[in-house]
């Protein structure tokens, strides 16, 4: 097949070969489709650009295998050839009426008319829950027309998440783990022998500060807590200013996704004297709303009135709670209501930045016209010292949201931004790039960031300069640098975005951080544990533990404080043993450092989000699909990171917020046709990767089976354990529905 594709390259060959040579393909395709060989076969369509005829040899017996290495090759072809790839294996589905895959390269395809027309065809009232439940959590939302779907309503519902908390719920009551929970329980401080007295300069506020977070992501979506439920008030007075606004907004984490049951609990919150307490509870209210859509849309109701408030940290509360509620919503109301804000006089530049980045959620991966062009509006008019401020990396980050996954579709983007003044045109201009690549696992993205990242500045110290000539070459200089500075700090972290898509990819661009904190520069040693955090949420593999551990004794503060947030992030949701002591050995450490012990504390609180039960991965379905908005509210922590010292350690901790657009319960419940619990036995175990191998291989290891619903940890893969019912969707992750199957005779 490889000369038969060499020979109808070549430019000499005329129509009457390459016609030959195509009939001749054929009948090897159909060979190698009845012999096992599916994937010579495919491999041969491919080299020869004649995809399109694969159906005609596909049959019931082959068609999984066949799709399985079509997706399967997808990261590692060009564009647009992997869009091809894509559409041949949802015909494919189509074909034999397999929805909730094809639906599954729809998603990927990023296409919702795709998605709508996939929802359409399937007739199926119990598939179509099956799809409604695939697209919830993927965070879409279809608007269905009752005349075609009697049951429209239950469809919408199932999609816009309203439910979540219930199941969450009744997951953590089936595993015993209701008991609201101190962030003592955490920190376990009985186990350090640090001595108690002896001057110790920590400041109460920030330790008060920090077991707010942790109480609010150890409590995630529980609906209770011991600090805040019983006497709110008295709690949030033990800190200070900006301080009261986190804790507050800490509330949101613990009644997610309870729309209305938790409104209630925060309303009270609206009415306080304090103003921090009042945005604390704005942004409350936006965080309950994540991920949950509700007709009487709350959020919008009770946060549009403060967007253009003449307080700016009422603003904050109302814009970063609407970023987050409708966040990949697209919708154009909450977005006509943010885009005055970027042009409004009084708004600071804190304030500019967090509506750009709420526009991006919000719009995230849609290329929306009116976002883009004005924060690109908004950029160019800035200042050249307005450009140089901490906060204006997210008008970049905003922008870069919009082309999500979008690809080529940014570089006209990519050329306006050569108008914006640097150091923020040419780092907005790389972002842009990363992140529309992200999760394409594009080998020569990768190439072109690691390049930037080889380049050496010279950051000139400021010496009085008699000569004004020499002045004006020094400053242009230091411009060149920080420039230079700043697109090496995003591209580090793009390496990480790019390649996460697929195992192999990660595990080269770890070989090359390796190398740059090795070799790298100061900037680039900063942002390699926040991109090590970005490639592998949720997941915590061995080697990059301890890189992070190594990183997190370092003599620059910021690679230490990354380094311990990294590992929160890795090991978030995991309760793993390891990190947890490997932590708490840094409280020790760090026990008289008030900064370094905040990123413990924060660290400790996502290791043990939810109790375990929650994850910040962004890839789900199989690591098939990757979640938008997950990508987006990792990204706002992350360059939010890049200046820690400001932004984190300084009043800014609201940004860490972001998060919650990544919380997801990491489980498997399976139902009924009727929608109600249906406990069954499942093998759980380590997923195989079991494309291109011929007959039905096992596609888990070192399984056990336990009864529904479960918890499917990062790499692990599900099975049903019973020939009673057939799921009605093969990938058993989330909510899956189950059949009775006809075929059991009592």
């Amino acid at each position: 097949s490889g000369e038969i594709g060499r020979k109808i390259n070549e430019p000499d060959t005329n129509i009457e070969d390459r016609n030959a040579l195509i009939t001749l393909s054929k009948e090897i395709v159909a060979y190698d489709m009845t012999h096992n060989t599916e994937s010579e076969a495919c491999d041969l369509l491919m080299e020869i650009e004649c995809l399109d005829v694969l159906e005609q040899f596909v049959d019931s017996s082959c068609y999984e295998r066949v799709c399985l290495y079509l997706i399967s090759c997808v990261p590692y072809v060009p564009e647009p050839e992997d869009k091809n790839l894509l559409k041949t294996a949802l015909n494919l589905y189509y074909k034999f009426e397999v929805y909730p895959l094809a639906l599954r390269c729809a998603i990927q395809l990023n296409d919702m008319e795709l998605v709508q027309e996939v929802f359409s065809n399937c007739k199926d009232p119990a598939v179509q829950k099956q799809l409604a439940f695939i697209l919830g959590r993927q965070q879409l939302f279809l608007e269905l027309d009752e005349d075609q779907f009697p049951d429209a309503e239950e469809l919408m519902e199932i999609m816009s998440n309203v439910h979540l908390n219930t199941n969450f719920q009744s997951l953590a009551r089936e595993l015993d783990i209701m008991e609201p929970k101190v962030p003592e329980d955490i920190y376990k401080s009985h186990l350090e022998n640090v001595r108690p007295y002896g001057p110790s300069n920590v400041d109460s506020a920030r330790q008060n500060l920090a077991a707010s977070f942790v109480n609010g992501f150890v409590n995630c979506a529980f609906g209770n807590d011991k600090l805040l439920a019983e006497n709110g008030n008295k709690w949030l007075y033990k800190n200070k200013e900006h301080g009261m606004m986190s804790a507050t907004a800490s509330l949101g984490l613990i009644l997610l996704w309870d729309v209305d049951g938790g409104l209630t609990q925060i309303d009270k919150y609206l009415y306080s004297s304090e103003d921090y307490i009042k945005c604390g509870a704005l942004l409350a209210c936006g965080i309950v709303n994540s991920g949950v859509r509700n007709e009487c849309d709350p959020a919008l109701a009770l946060l549009s009135d403060y967007v253009l408030h003449q307080s700016n940290n009422m603003r904050i509360g109302s814009i970063v709670g609407l970023g987050l509620a409708y966040a990949g919503s697209n919708r154009e109301d909450v977005i006509e209501l943010l885009l005055p804000v970027l042009s409004d006089s009084n708004s600071t530049l804190e304030v500019i930045g967090q509506t750009a980045l709420a526009l991006g959620m919000v719009a995230i991966a849609s290329c929306h016209g009116d976002v883009t062009s004005t924060i690109l509006q908004t950029m160019m008019d800035k200042s050249e010292t307005e450009l140089k401020d901490t906060h204006c990396r997210f008008l970049a980050l905003g922008l870069a949201l919009t082309y999500l996954g979008k690809q080529e579709e940014a570089s006209p983007a990519i050329e306006a931004l050569k108008v914006v003044g640097d150091p923020l045109g040419k780092m907005a201009a790389t972002l842009v790039e990363v992140v529309a690549y992200s999760g394409t696992g594009d080998v020569l993205k990768i190439q072109k960031m690691l390049h930037l990242c080889s380049e050496h500045y010279e950051v000139t110290r400021d010496e009085s300069k008699k000569d004004k000539k020499e002045k004006q070459e020094a400053d242009a200089k230091k411009l060149e640098a920080e420039t230079g500075i700043a697109q090496q700090m995003v591209a580090v972290i793009g390496i990480a975005l790019i390649a996460m898509a697929e195992e192999l990819g990660a595990e080269m661009a770890l070989r090359s951080y390796s190398n740059l904190l090795r070799y790298g520069e100061p900037c680039i040693r900063r942002v390699v544990p926040l991109a090590l955090a970005m490639l592998s949420a949720s997941n915590p593999k061995l080697e990059i533990i301890d890189t992070l551990s190594k990183l997190s004794h370092d003599s620059d503060s910021e690679v230490a404080h990354n380094a311990i947030f990294a590992m929160g992030i890795v090991g978030s949701g995991t309760n793993n043993a390891r990190l947890a002591n490997m932590l708490r050995q840094l409280a020790q450490y760090y026990h008289k450092d008030a900064n370094n012990l905040f990123m413990v504390r924060l660290a400790q609180g996502l290791v043990h989000l939810g109790k375990g039960t929650l994850t910040l991965s962004p890839y789900h379905s199989d690591r098939m699909l990757m979640s938008r908005v997950a990508v987006g509210g990792l990204l706002g922590v992350i360059v939010a990171f890049m200046d820690v010292n400001n932004l984190i350690i300084g009043k800014s901790h609201y940004l860490l917020y972001h998060l919650v657009s990544a919380i997801q319960p990491r489980m498997l419940v399976t139902f009924n046709e009727d929608l109600k619990p249906l406990p069954v036995p499942v093998r759980v175990g380590q997923a195989v990767d079991v494309v291109g191998q011929a007959g039905k291989p096992k596609t888990i290891t070192g399984f056990q089976t336990h009864t529904t619903p479960v918890l499917l940890a990062h790499g692990e893969r599900a099975e049903l354990g019973t020939n009673e019912y057939t799921p009605l969707t093969p990938v058993m992750e989330g909510f899956v529905i189950l059949r009775k199957n006809e075929d059991m005779e009592e």
